[in-house]
């Protein structure tokens, strides 16, 4: 039985990586053709021609006015998908169609419907508004994971493993050692855990990027939506500050953590990163700075999960896998995405604006 929930949203690129020039990438093992139309709007079709199966993202094939002409015999597709010519005769056949995805791009990100098109309910998509709101700065990527998206889940869930994984990062020993919050809205399909750090060692990730240093408090709050988008909303401040009153929270900094969980295939992931903060919005050195520490924490994950991978794909079924208290929130994902993958028409609850 697949292990991968379709019916559902899942992010297939950033809107910076899809221009007027054919670009193919893998979603929940289907192929999918994109590009930016003339107008401006992203199309994605099936990267498979009808006739042999030539995809249609491989040279020679070309885009040409909106129309892609396939490589290999020269049949020619709409923006829609449908066939407008064939070679040899005048008459197009009426089945000569690609499959056409319903897409739609917002907060940077390129969302595809994997599943029945008429199905696809662009309201229930999550939100991550700090990725391209003003007074906000982001700098993001994407890491291929040869794992299953799962696991990538419950790496996320439990942020304790940043204590000893990604030490002299973002890890430090309070992490680890300070109890979780978990609750589940079941109606809106959220998992949402907390971690609230008092006085805790300020890691070099926060220490080079804010100028804080010593003790501060530090606050992890998630908020994962199955099966693609997960939210860390970051609370870094100097030890003892509360958020007014009035919900100002000015002696503060902000990060947002967002990452989209996009299987490729039953056994590898699309690892979309994205870091958003609301300070030092035009210095640059703390962008590269950012991008640089992120990007190298994933990578430090990336070579745990490819690992993991190896290992869950050979034990022998039954193996002996323990969960205690840090791993609730895990644990309720894992129950949300069997219960979406069991039940292919499940859709995810309406999620408004965050």
């Amino acid at each position: 039985m697949s292990t991968l929930a379709r019916n559902q949203w899942y992010v297939a690129a950033y809107g910076r990586e899809i221009g007027q020039e054919l670009f193919s990438r893998t979603v929940c093992g289907e192929s999918i053709l994109f590009w930016r139309t003339r107008p401006g709007e992203v199309t994605a079709v099936s990267d498979r021609c009808v006739h042999r199966r030539f995809p249609l993202s491989q040279a020679p094939t070309r885009l040409v006015d909106d129309q892609v002409v396939c490589g290999y015999h020269g049949f020619t597709y709409g923006s829609d998908g449908r066939c407008v010519a064939v070679p040899g005769q005048a008459r197009v056949p009426r089945t000569a169609r690609l499959s056409s995805y319903p897409v739609v791009e917002q907060d940077s990100f390129v969302w595809v419907w994997i599943g029945e098109p008429e199905r696809a309910d662009a309201t229930r998509i999550p939100r991550a508004p700090w990725l391209d709101r003003a007074g906000w700065t982001t700098v993001s990527g994407m890491e291929p994971l040869a794992a299953r998206y799962g696991l990538l889940v419950d790496n996320l869930l439990d942020l304790s493993h940043e204590t000893y994984l990604h030490g002299g990062y973002i890890g430090t020993p309070e992490v680890a050692g300070t109890p979780i919050t978990t609750e589940v809205d079941e109606d809106a399909g959220v998992v949402y855990v907390s971690r609230h750090m008092d006085d805790a060692d300020c890691p070099p990730f926060y220490a080079r990027s804010t100028g804080l240093s010593g003790r501060i408090s530090r606050w992890q709050d998630i908020e994962y939506t199955p099966p693609c988008l997960y939210l860390l909303h970051s609370r870094i401040a100097p030890v003892g500050s509360v958020p007014h009153p009035d919900g100002s929270d000015p002696d503060a900094f902000h990060v947002e953590v967002v990452y989209a969980i996009t299987p490729e295939t039953e056994h590898s992931t699309h690892d979309f990163w994205a870091v958003a903060r609301d300070f030092a919005p035009a210095d640059q050195e703390v962008s590269d700075f950012l991008a640089e520490q992120n990007r190298t924490v994933v990578l430090q994950d990336v070579a745990a999960l490819d690992v993991l991978e190896r290992v869950v794909a050979t034990d022998p079924p039954g193996s002996q896998e323990l969960s205690i208290n840090i791993d609730t929130g895990g644990l309720a994902a894992r129950r949300m995405l069997a219960r979406l993958t069991e039940s292919p028409e499940a859709a995810p609850a309406a999620v408004g604006s965050c």
